[in-house]
């Protein structure tokens, strides 16, 4: 535990019934504080999850994901060797190389002459930094104790990451999404084994999926921006980006702490022996909050009843309530996370986390709420030249699904292109010219196989589960002895190829094995850019590892795709597109005895889809290297492995309105990509 030593002008109140009557005046410099003035003490924050999970539970944690997705390769008798975590001793062994060259690019800038104590004035009013104070002689005592050693703490150096070139802010980004991906392929595959402890009443409560993953990934040295504690934007998380669960945030390093909506740097790490504040979230807890978007009148902590969300004793200026005033002094800038609740939510609270931007902390006043009772409110102001808040955008996307003509009836230019062939309308939007280009095109929901591919599928055979599948069924063990989605239909891990139960098995139609054949439930909009064509949003938050659509076309062989394109037509050419199934659900990153389970291999796919009369919504998504859609190859309607669909699925959580993005491979005149887009 350790005392702060409180700055002159700290405004710190004996009596908690004192009250500013000026509450729009900042907080007024009070005199030096007596003998008899209570002096705020910090307790410093415990380092989050070190108590979550004890080794021997972490270890079978890992043994039984192994075990699921390592189904030959597990032992129900022996521990895979990666799960054998040594008691006390942190794993330091990074995944990502680079993330040690990221750290050595971060600089601070802060002044040198911010004084420890006295009147706290910062000599430079713009700089927005803290002094970091040099490190005190300390002896080392003679006498060793042998005690557990715990994960290094966080960060004593504040830091603020500048100086990137357009080549690190595309790295930065890249680590930030492998990392998410490696954390929802965790997260989704636990889910298997939370349905099965739900089962049995008599096992005790285990932490949520969402907790696990994120513990193992702490326990593997994966969590990002540890090294540091970051002031300002954290690299490769952008404004709008959005977060499923909680969790997530402390993964990628946005806001480190579990519960407390208030982050900061306790003083007993600061370098100026200060608590200072980085981020805050948003999500109208506390009755006395206002939100209006750029500007935020935000409650302090404490004093609260959090289940009937009402304020029942005074706050105290200490903790993340200091740690605010405090960063209002230097203009340090605080990151805003906004908990909004959505019906795309995965989480028990019903919200999703959306990142919003850098805000600056311009007042500070103490007075009394709504309940009676003293709290502490700051006001914070967006700063300007930052990208549309994604709240904003979701609550925009939200109101679309309500009243698609609510932006700009003239620019809607359909309010279904599908003409109610899909299951859901799939919008057309365009205000940047007067092209109508895809309404020129036969919709297409199904892609149109020639006759013999079914007459040369094989034998037509089919599981016989009558009440619904099972683990042990005749489709599961054509999938490798497990069926490829959750029960919420997620994609647990990319395969050659899903088999799916089709038309000669005897399961009924919500049958867990039957998702992408049930057609797109996500509300999809082509839009008209300015940059890059036309292209692919959604009004609907995106699932990692969510269906999305099909990519659809009329079948024709290579040598007639030949004579097609001369002739001008668009084709795609499935054999093209990479193998980013691999990403998905891929754990080697994790656990370095994990090895892919194997799959039979698939004829090469000597077919193309002819594009240029008939088409569907994803023949508009734009070709990126960084994409975060893929494609997965699916059989159900007939066996002929050489002609499966096309499914495309999320490889991220994907935000409403964010542009579908997929990786076409070669990208030249063969495949018409740039033709249908530009």
């Amino acid at each position: 535990m350790a005392s702060l030593l409180p700055f002159q002008d700290l405004n710190c109140f004996p009596n908690p019934h004192i009250v500013i009557s000026n509450a729009t005046d900042p907080i007024n410099v009070g005199p030096t504080l007596s003998s008899k003035t209570s002096i705020p003490v910090l307790v410093p924050k415990p380092e989050p999850l070190d108590d979550l999970f004890e080794p021997q539970e972490l270890e079978q944690t890992q043994e039984t994901i192994i075990s699921t997705c390592n189904p030959k390769n597990a032992s129900s008798n022996s521990k895979p060797a990666c799960a054998e975590i040594p008691q006390g001793v942190p794993i330091e062994d990074h995944v990502y190389s680079e993330f040690n060259r990221i750290s050595e690019m971060f600089w601070a800038a802060f002044p040198d002459n911010v004084q420890q104590s006295g009147d706290g004035n910062v000599s430079n009013g713009d700089s927005r930094a803290i002094v970091p104070v040099p490190k005190e002689n300390t002896q080392v005592s003679s006498v060793v104790v042998a005690t557990r050693k715990r994960s290094s703490h966080r960060v004593k150096e504040l830091v603020r990451v500048g100086g990137f070139t357009i080549a690190d802010e595309r790295q930065h980004r890249a680590t930030v999404r492998r990392t998410r991906m490696v954390y929802d392929s965790l997260r989704i595959l636990t889910s298997i084994e939370e349905k099965k402890s739900s089962d049995d009443s008599a096992k005790r409560k285990r932490p949520r999926g969402d907790t696990r993953a994120a513990t193992l990934l702490r326990y593997r040295g994966m969590w990002l921006n540890r090294d540091k504690r970051i002031v300002g934007a954290i690299p490769g998380v952008n404004v709008g980006d959005l977060f499923l669960y909680r969790m997530e945030l402390l993964v990628v390093g946005l806001h480190c702490q579990t519960q407390a909506g208030i982050d900061y740097l306790p003083a007993s790490m600061s370098p100026n022996r200060e608590p200072i504040a980085t981020s805050v979230i948003v999500s109208g807890g506390y009755e006395d909050d206002i939100d209006d978007g750029d500007v935020i009148i935000y409650t302090g902590h404490g004093g609260q009843d959090a289940k009937h969300s009402k304020q029942v004793a005074h706050q105290k200026l200490e903790g993340g309530n200091l740690a605010l005033e405090r960063s209002m002094r230097y203009g340090v800038e605080v990151r805003v996370v906004r908990g909004i609740k959505h019906e795309g939510s995965a989480s028990s609270s019903n919200k999703v986390y959306v990142y919003d931007g850098l805000y600056q902390i311009a007042d500070c006043w103490f007075e009394l709420g709504k309940s009676g009772f003293g709290v502490y409110k700051y006001k914070l102001l967006r700063i300007d030249g930052q990208e549309k808040l994604g709240s904003a955008i979701l609550k925009h996307a939200r109101l679309l699904k309500v009243d698609p003509l609510l932006s700009d009836s003239l620019c809607c230019l359909s309010l279904d292109i599908s003409l109610n062939k899909e299951s859901v309308p799939v919008r057309l939007f365009n205000d940047i010219d007067a092209d109508d280009n895809p309404l020129r095109f036969e919709y297409l929901p199904r892609t149109s196989f020639p006759h013999f591919v079914f007459h040369q599928s094989g034998s037509a055979t089919g599981c016989e589960c009558v009440q619904g599948c099972s683990d042990d069924c005749f489709c599961a063990m054509k999938n490798g002895d497990g069926f490829p989605y959750n029960r919420s239909g997620i994609l647990l891990r990319g395969k050659p190829v899903i088999f799916e139960c089709g038309p000669f098995c005897r399961c009924p139609p919500h049958c867990q094995n039957r998702v992408t054949q049930k057609g797109m439930k996500i509300r999809l909009e082509v839009f008209r850019s300015r940059e890059t064509g036309w292209g692919v949003r959604s009004l609907d938050v995106i699932h990692a590892g969510a269906f999305i659509c099909e990519y659809t076309g009329v079948v024709v062989t290579k040598g007639q795709a030949q004579i097609l394109t001369m002739n001008g037509d668009a084709m795609i050419y499935p054999s093209r597109f990479p193998d980013r199934w691999a990403e998905w659900g891929d754990l080697c990153q994790i656990y370095s005895n994990y090895v892919r389970p194997s799959y039979p291999s698939i004829p090469p796919l000597d077919f193309a889809l002819d594009v240029s009369t008939m088409r569907n919504v994803a023949c508009y998504i734009r070709h990126s290297l960084t994409p975060n859609v893929f494609v997965q190859f699916v059989l159900y309607d007939h066996n002929n492995l050489m002609f499966p669909h096309l499914m495309l699925f999320a490889m991220e959580t994907i935000p409403p309105l964010r542009e579908l993005t997929l990786d076409y491979g070669v990208v030249d005149d063969c495949t018409g990509k740039l033709l249908i887009c530009n």
